[in-house]
């Protein structure tokens, strides 16, 4: 049985993690934090946890915690991760890692130097649709991939109006706007299908634009970006383009995925609107027929709310397991240092107007050793993607 500690658990957590991990049976949820005393007591009496606390560090040192999962603003990860590590409990972190690729250097390097299993929560490495799809591609159901194009709506960020609670997410130094969050999560997606991007050629308009708090007449400075614009190349060869679009149009969000292949093509879709590509079941068309994703991907127990819980409930599957056969989960803190380095390597591109190479190497679908980015001194070579126009 693996005792549980969950910080920030009023939150997200109280809708994701904790209905996911009281009904998995190695699990046992013993702790929770939450910054204020009412709400922790709420949070401990409706899951029936042992501990209700208002201290992360608390927390952490607690003997009756093997676990702490942190489910706080992104500027605080790496407090509550760092006193998780001192104790020597193992981690299960929100994505972001950290609020910048260096930063969840640092996390991953202590993470790994405490000899604690790691793990964060991306949620697409765990959809059981991306799983499938990702199967298809590699039965060679389309042939050979030639080129992947998705388009998703990254609201509630990059849009003209932004709620209030959500207010602080317009400074980058929080580590949280459509870059990291939406397109962070979307790529990691489309990467657990297609393989990972070793080119990127990046646009990010629309940073230093007004923007309106909802409810109010003020309006501030934006200093993200609205939306997120790349063309790449695949580590099979393949081409890719992406859009992630900003907005405040939540309860329409949607996406589409279209995988053209020498043999057939795949086009994906949302099973249902107002939800992300990491959260939904997805209508998945393969040549005009729709192809149904079998039952054996879906290994969440019954009870679990549908949508990201359902996700977050496989990747605690996953870590259960990976502690039984004394090995690393997926996606660890390496994967995440990995898809921070892809976005590091976006912010570059777009700034620069170049092409930039991501080095990765590949075992068994992992990252091994340092990354490694490089700006392509003259711009992107004629064989690959320049930068995306427009926006």
């Amino acid at each position: 049985m693996i005792r549980v500690g969950v910080v920030g658990a009023s939150g997200w957590a109280s809708g994701t993690h904790l209905p996911a991990l009281v009904r998995l049976p190695q699990f046992r949820v013993t702790a929770v934090a939450t910054t204020n005393r009412a709400s922790a007591e709420r949070v401990a009496a409706e899951h029936g946890v042992s501990h209700a606390l208002t201290d992360a560090a608390a927390l952490a040192a607690h003997p009756e915690v093997d676990l702490v999962v942190v489910s706080v603003k992104a500027p605080a990860h790496a407090e509550v991760i760092t006193a998780a590590l001192e104790h020597g409990k193992h981690v299960v972190s929100e994505w972001p890692l950290g609020v910048d690729v260096d930063q969840a250097r640092e996390l991953a390097a202590a993470a790994d130097a405490a000899g604690v299993r790691h793990a964060v929560v991306l949620q697409g490495h765990h959809s059981p649709d991306a799983r499938f799809v990702a199967d298809l591609l590699a039965d060679g159901r389309i042939g050979r991939l030639e080129a992947a194009v998705m388009v998703a709506d990254g609201d509630p960020f990059g849009g003209a109006t932004i709620p209030a609670e959500l207010a602080w997410t317009l400074d980058p130094a929080g580590g949280t706007s459509i870059l990291p969050i939406m397109a962070g999560h979307f790529l990691a997606t489309l990467e657990r299908i297609v393989g990972p991007l070793t080119e990127v050629s990046a646009r990010l308009p629309g940073a230093g634009e007004p923007v309106r708090i909802a409810g109010t007449t003020e309006d501030v400075v934006n200093r993200n970006p609205r939306h997120v614009l790349l063309q790449g190349r695949l580590a099979g060869g393949a081409e890719t383009s992406v859009a992630v679009l900003g907005g405040d149009r939540p309860s329409r969000v949607g996406f589409s995925i279209r995988l053209v292949g020498t043999g057939g093509t795949l086009t994906i879709a949302p099973r249902r609107r107002g939800e992300y590509l990491h959260w939904t079941d997805w209508d998945i068309d393969l040549d005009g027929e729709a192809v149904a994703v079998p039952d054996a991907y879906r290994t969440a127990p019954p009870g679990i709310p549908p949508g990201p819980a359902t996700r977050i409930a496989a990747l605690y599957q996953e870590f259960a397991r990976a502690l039984a056969e004394q090995r690393r989960p997926r996606p660890d803190f390496a994967d995440a240092v990995r898809q921070h380095a892809v976005l590091a390597a976006i912010r570059r591109s777009a700034a620069s107007g170049t092409l930039e190479r991501i080095a990765v190497d590949w075992i068994r679908g992992r990252p091994t050793g340092e990354q490694r980015s490089s700006v392509v001194p003259g711009g992107a070579p004629s064989s690959a993607p320049g930068p995306v126009r427009g926006g």
